[in-house]
């Protein structure tokens, strides 16, 4: 039977796969994300309905629920990095608003209508299970993003839903190529020594595709994953 799955930020990148994984298995995918370019050039391409919204907008964010949804996927993410002195105020403010406040508000509106099977995924980020210099607003949202599904799947197991989150090491992404950019000016190296200093954790010495967090979700929403509930799962080579 067809579920309904909402993916927030899947326009591009991470998000847009996994939108596409789910469209491809026979489910009704909605994406939505702050730009509605990316979002209408998906829905025509795949079969998806877009709606535009800021996740860290609240009224936006209840207004995306006019249907109840089978499973959730809070994708819609930002970051830049930054040594914490450097760090604005505004840079920090929008990195939790955005990827914290939002997966909460985006988690807390579809409890409202989701059923018994329901599942909840957080797309969150190795730097959510470890700390590296330079990211700190970035893997303090992480943190708190984990901590927030940990809490939440022991609210929601009861009514048969589960609340998990998936940890990417460094993904082919627009964020992770303007992180590889910005390497290769602050150091003045070229893109090949930049990727490897990006992936250097990695004991695979890759980065991820995609793809292979589409894949985690799919698992994590299928009924061979009922069983798991607040778990945050490393996609990462080894690295976490």
């Amino acid at each position: 039977m067809s579920r309904r799955v909402l993916v927030t930020g899947g326009g591009t990148g991470i998000g847009l796969a996994i939108a596409r994984a789910f469209a491809e298995a026979g489910d009704a995918v909605t994406v939505t994300g702050r730009r509605p370019e990316p979002l209408e050039e998906a829905a025509k391409e795949y079969g998806l309905t877009a709606k535009t919204a800021d996740v860290s907008d609240e009224a936006q964010v209840a207004a995306l629920f006019d249907e109840a949804f089978d499973v959730v996927i809070a994708n819609a993410g930002t970051g830049k990095a930054a040594k914490v002195k450097e760090t604005s105020l505004d840079l920090w403010s929008r990195t939790l608003a955005v990827n914290l406040t939002g997966t909460f508000l985006t988690f807390r509106e579809a409890l409202r209508g989701m059923g018994s099977g329901g599942r909840l995924i957080a797309i969150a980020s190795t730097q959510g299970l470890k700390g590296s210099a330079n990211i700190g607003a970035y893997a303090a949202s992480k943190h708190g993003v984990i901590g927030f599904v940990r809490s939440l799947a022991h609210e929601v197991a009861k009514a048969g839903i589960t609340c998990n989150a998936i940890c990417p090491g460094y993904t082919q992404t627009d964020m992770a190529e303007a992180a590889i950019t910005g390497m290769m000016s602050r150091f003045g190296i070229d893109r090949d020594d930049a990727i490897a200093k990006v992936v250097v954790n990695n004991p695979m010495g890759r980065m991820i595709a995609p793809e292979e967090v589409a894949s985690a979700a799919l698992w994590l929403a299928s009924p061979g994953a009922a069983s798991v509930n607040g778990h945050a799962l490393a996609l990462s080579g080894g690295e976490i």
